[in-house]
């Protein structure tokens, strides 16, 4: 399964990943027992305007599976978002697009992402890809947030 740029100012693009952000957000709402998770409420437009880096899984069958965003962070990147269809669940697409990102879009560079702390897949992805959890903190009432980071001072 190939990981490839998207380009979310094409329409059949931005939708695909709208749906399957909507879908996964769902999901991580019922796992951390909160419905307010900003990209859930996002409308297209919304998504479309964060100034984020797009990649993409695609089958063999040219759908997307799952898809990162990220952004350039401070002599690293930061990782916005990691998504699956979860139709696509446990198929090791989460595994493939933060792999990439690691070693293709940031060699040698820190790498930070932030999870629901009860989000046990995610955090489980984090803490095996090498991740070493921070400090949790709680942007708004009923909602805990795990800080992770993958630091390669001296990388290259």
């Amino acid at each position: 399964m190939p990981i490839l740029p998207l380009d979310l100012t094409d329409d059949a693009t931005a939708a695909a990943v709208h749906r399957i952000g909507r879908a996964a957000y769902a999901v991580e709402a019922q796992l951390i027992g909160f419905d307010g998770i900003p990209a859930l409420g996002e409308s297209l437009a919304q998504m479309r305007a964060h100034g984020l880096n797009w990649v993409g899984a695609v089958s063999g069958d040219g759908e997307l599976a799952g898809f990162l965003a990220w952004e350039e962070q401070g002599g690293g990147i930061g990782i916005d978002r990691l998504c699956v269809d979860p139709a696509r669940f446990r198929r090791g697409i989460a595994s493939r697009l933060l792999r990439h990102a690691v070693t293709d879009l940031s060699p040698g560079l820190d790498v930070t992402v932030t999870t629901g702390a009860s989000n046990h897949p995610a955090v489980t992805l984090y803490t095996r890809m090498g991740f070493t959890r921070g400090r949790d903190f709680s942007p708004a009432p009923g909602l805990t947030m795990a800080s992770f980071r993958l630091s390669r001072a001296g990388a290259s």
